[in-house]
């Protein structure tokens, strides 16, 4: 018996995998929220319209927090997360992570999903000792897991475009 090729999945993301809650990792309203907000691009810089991008993230001791956020992207590739911006957390070594998510993305053309981290650009001391960032030694691609503050002057939201492939392609782990 021999095994069979892998198939690229989709894109049923958005219809097939509901999950209740959504994006929000808290409900509206609550206290502190912050919104997490970008787009999932492809290697020609094209929108992917029916992405899909799950959050999770530690536990800030929250009531109502769940620490898992699902969104899928629109037509123009857009997705965004309500949650709670956690705190620094425990690494290897007594080593101190920087505040972060992790994220999963699911799209067309992928055999397998993709994970990435999202780092905030005012947490600016912290990330600078985080060991992960750290280890990717090229500033460009460091960047790349670095969400920026809206310059709207809105506060409490943050942008991460994930690209897939390409000039400025986001890190992502071999997990």
């Amino acid at each position: 018996m021999s095994v069979t090729p892998s198939q690229t999945v989709g894109p049923f993301f958005a219809i097939e995998l509901p999950y209740g809650d959504g994006p929000y990792v808290v409900a509206e309203g609550t206290e502190g929220a912050i919104w997490l907000r970008g787009r999932v691009i492809d290697g020609a810089g094209e929108p992917i319209p029916d992405a899909m991008v799950e959050s999770w993230q530690a536990d800030p001791k929250d009531v109502g927090f769940r620490g898992f956020g699902r969104s899928g992207t629109d037509s123009e590739g857009r997705w965004a997360i309500l949650t709670l911006k956690p705190g620094p957390v425990p690494g290897l070594d007594g080593a101190t992570q920087a505040p972060h998510l992790d994220l999963a993305v699911f799209a067309r053309g992928l055999l397998n999903h993709v994970v990435t981290r999202l780092y905030f650009a005012d947490e600016a001391q912290a990330n600078a000792a985080d060991p992960v960032l750290a280890s990717i030694t090229d500033p460009g691609r460091r960047a790349t897991l670095i969400a920026a503050q809206e310059p709207c002057g809105r506060p409490g939201e943050f942008r991460f475009d994930i690209r897939l492939q390409g000039s400025k392609e986001t890190v992502f782990f071999d997990v």
